[in-house]
């Protein structure tokens, strides 16, 4: 069992960010509307989650901070982030038997994390 089923991250420009996450993961995601507001949900074998366009949530740097899978190509997304429009803001870490991860602001304002376990 996990305590986590599903994520949300606020967005105030849909096209700009899909595009930022589209380019950091490597990854197509899948646009559509539930209860009319405009979801773009990520690829999932497992835990799911969509960038959402909904006024009532905002982007934030200081709230939660999410985990995003980027497999074997950490390095060549952390590369990515500013030519894709976001900042690192910080380095490739080392956790040792966890993996590796760096913490980034994407083009809306979001602080999130890429991780690899290899």
């Amino acid at each position: 069992m996990s305590s986590l089923n599903w994520f949300e991250i606020p967005v105030s420009d849909m096209d700009r960010a899909v595009g930022f996450y589209e380019g950091l993961l490597g990854v197509e995601l899948t646009r559509m509307d539930f209860a009319g507001v405009p979801h773009a949900v990520f690829p999932s074998a497992g835990v799911g989650g969509a960038l959402v366009l909904d006024p009532d949530n905002r982007p934030s740097a200081t709230g939660s901070l999410i985990y995003l899978d980027a497999g074997a190509g950490l390095d060549a997304s952390v590369a990515r982030v500013p030519e894709l429009g976001g900042e690192p803001l910080t380095p490739i870490v080392d956790l040792g038997e966890q993996g590796r991860m760096a913490v980034l602001l994407d083009t809306e304002g979001n602080r999130v994390a890429v991780h690899s376990a290899a």
